[in-house]
Protein backbone atom coordinates (compact mmCIF):
# COMPACT_ATOMS: atom_id res chain seq x y z
CA UNK A 1 0.00 0.00 0.00
CA UNK A 2 1.17 3.65 -0.77
CA UNK A 3 0.59 6.48 1.39
CA UNK A 4 -0.47 9.69 -0.12
CA UNK A 5 2.28 12.36 -0.25
CA UNK A 6 1.64 15.19 2.36
CA UNK A 7 -0.12 18.31 1.34
CA UNK A 8 2.22 20.98 0.44
CA UNK A 9 2.69 23.66 3.60
CA UNK A 10 0.79 26.90 3.41
CA UNK A 11 2.68 30.04 2.66
CA UNK A 12 3.44 32.12 6.02
CA UNK A 13 2.56 35.06 4.47
CA UNK A 14 -0.98 35.80 2.03
CA UNK A 15 -0.92 37.76 -1.25
CA UNK A 16 -0.54 41.24 -1.03
CA UNK A 17 -3.33 41.60 -3.53
CA UNK A 18 -5.82 39.69 -1.42
CA UNK A 19 -5.64 41.43 1.90
CA UNK A 20 -4.76 44.99 0.81
CA UNK A 21 -8.72 45.70 0.36
CA UNK A 22 -9.61 44.36 3.74
CA UNK A 23 -6.45 45.60 5.58
CA UNK A 24 -7.34 49.18 7.54
CA UNK A 25 -7.59 50.59 10.61
CA UNK A 26 -10.90 48.60 12.08
CA UNK A 27 -8.36 45.76 11.35
CA UNK A 28 -4.85 47.51 12.59
CA UNK A 29 -6.67 49.55 15.60
CA UNK A 30 -4.39 52.18 14.14
CA UNK A 31 -4.56 54.45 11.59
CA UNK A 32 -1.79 54.01 8.58
CA UNK A 33 0.71 56.93 7.27
CA UNK A 34 -0.81 58.26 4.93
CA UNK A 35 -0.25 56.76 1.27
CA UNK A 36 1.59 53.88 2.65
CA UNK A 37 1.18 50.75 0.45
CA UNK A 38 0.02 47.50 2.03
CA UNK A 39 3.15 44.84 1.45
CA UNK A 40 1.87 41.53 3.32
CA UNK A 41 0.35 39.91 6.64
CA UNK A 42 2.22 36.85 8.61
CA UNK A 43 0.98 34.58 11.25
CA UNK A 44 2.92 35.37 14.60
CA UNK A 45 1.60 33.03 16.58
CA UNK A 46 -1.16 32.37 19.11
CA UNK A 47 -3.57 34.23 17.39
CA UNK A 48 -1.68 37.13 16.23
CA UNK A 49 -0.79 38.61 12.93
CA UNK A 50 1.54 41.19 11.88
CA UNK A 51 1.09 43.68 8.94
CA UNK A 52 3.63 45.29 6.85
CA UNK A 53 3.32 48.37 4.66
CA UNK A 54 6.01 50.12 2.95
CA UNK A 55 6.33 53.83 2.11
CA UNK A 56 8.09 56.59 0.25
CA UNK A 57 8.23 58.61 3.41
CA UNK A 58 11.43 59.11 5.34
CA UNK A 59 12.00 57.38 8.89
CA UNK A 60 11.91 60.61 10.52
CA UNK A 61 8.32 61.55 9.17
CA UNK A 62 6.76 58.73 9.82
CA UNK A 63 7.81 58.24 13.31
CA UNK A 64 6.99 61.99 13.47
CA UNK A 65 3.47 61.12 12.78
CA UNK A 66 3.27 58.65 14.85
CA UNK A 67 4.52 60.42 17.87
CA UNK A 68 1.72 63.07 17.36
CA UNK A 69 -1.13 60.39 16.21
CA UNK A 70 -0.94 58.36 19.44
CA UNK A 71 0.34 60.89 21.32
CA UNK A 72 3.80 59.32 23.05
CA UNK A 73 7.55 59.31 22.53
CA UNK A 74 8.33 55.56 21.47
CA UNK A 75 10.98 53.90 21.86
CA UNK A 76 14.37 54.05 19.51
CA UNK A 77 15.18 50.23 19.65
CA UNK A 78 18.05 50.02 17.33
CA UNK A 79 20.17 53.17 15.86
CA UNK A 80 21.32 50.87 12.92
CA UNK A 81 19.07 50.27 11.19
CA UNK A 82 16.72 53.02 12.54
CA UNK A 83 14.06 51.19 14.18
CA UNK A 84 11.36 52.88 16.27
CA UNK A 85 8.68 51.14 18.65
CA UNK A 86 5.12 52.58 19.65
CA UNK A 87 3.50 50.49 22.12
CA UNK A 88 -0.21 50.09 21.25
CA UNK A 89 -1.47 47.60 24.22
CA UNK A 90 -0.01 45.84 27.44
CA UNK A 91 2.27 42.68 26.13
CA UNK A 92 1.00 39.73 27.88
CA UNK A 93 3.55 36.66 27.63
CA UNK A 94 1.27 34.14 28.18
CA UNK A 95 -1.08 34.46 25.74
CA UNK A 96 0.77 36.55 23.09
CA UNK A 97 4.16 36.34 20.40
CA UNK A 98 4.79 39.79 20.01
CA UNK A 99 3.61 43.28 22.08
CA UNK A 100 0.74 44.88 20.09
CA UNK A 101 3.02 47.82 18.86
CA UNK A 102 3.71 50.01 15.51
CA UNK A 103 7.67 49.38 14.25
CA UNK A 104 8.99 52.18 11.92
CA UNK A 105 12.06 50.39 10.21
CA UNK A 106 14.23 52.62 7.99
CA UNK A 107 15.44 50.42 5.03
CA UNK A 108 17.34 52.70 2.77
CA UNK A 109 21.19 53.23 3.66
CA UNK A 110 24.59 53.33 2.29
CA UNK A 111 24.27 49.27 1.61
CA UNK A 112 20.62 49.41 0.95
CA UNK A 113 18.16 50.55 -1.50
CA UNK A 114 15.38 49.74 0.57
CA UNK A 115 12.83 46.94 0.94
CA UNK A 116 11.99 45.46 -2.17
CA UNK A 117 8.07 45.46 -3.47
CA UNK A 118 6.58 42.20 -3.26
CA UNK A 119 4.39 43.32 -6.16
CA UNK A 120 6.10 42.24 -9.83
CA UNK A 121 6.54 45.73 -11.83
CA UNK A 122 5.11 47.58 -8.99
CA UNK A 123 5.79 50.80 -7.98
CA UNK A 124 8.21 52.04 -6.23
CA UNK A 125 10.53 49.19 -6.96
CA UNK A 126 11.94 49.79 -3.36
CA UNK A 127 10.43 51.40 -0.21
CA UNK A 128 12.71 53.39 2.39
CA UNK A 129 10.76 52.87 5.46
CA UNK A 130 8.64 50.15 6.61
CA UNK A 131 5.60 49.91 9.22
CA UNK A 132 4.93 47.02 10.47
CA UNK A 133 1.65 46.97 12.71
CA UNK A 134 0.55 44.21 15.48
CA UNK A 135 -3.27 45.34 16.58
CA UNK A 136 -3.85 44.81 19.88
CA UNK A 137 -5.81 41.32 20.23
CA UNK A 138 -9.85 41.20 21.14
CA UNK A 139 -11.01 38.95 23.48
Amino acid sequence: PTTPAPAAPRPATQPPAADAAQVGEPQLGVQMYPGAQFLASYDAGRGQRYFLFGTTASFVDVVTFYRNLLKQKGELVFDSPATHQFDLGRFREETMAFPPSVTVKEFQSQISQGYPNPRPNGQPARFPTVIQVVPVLTP
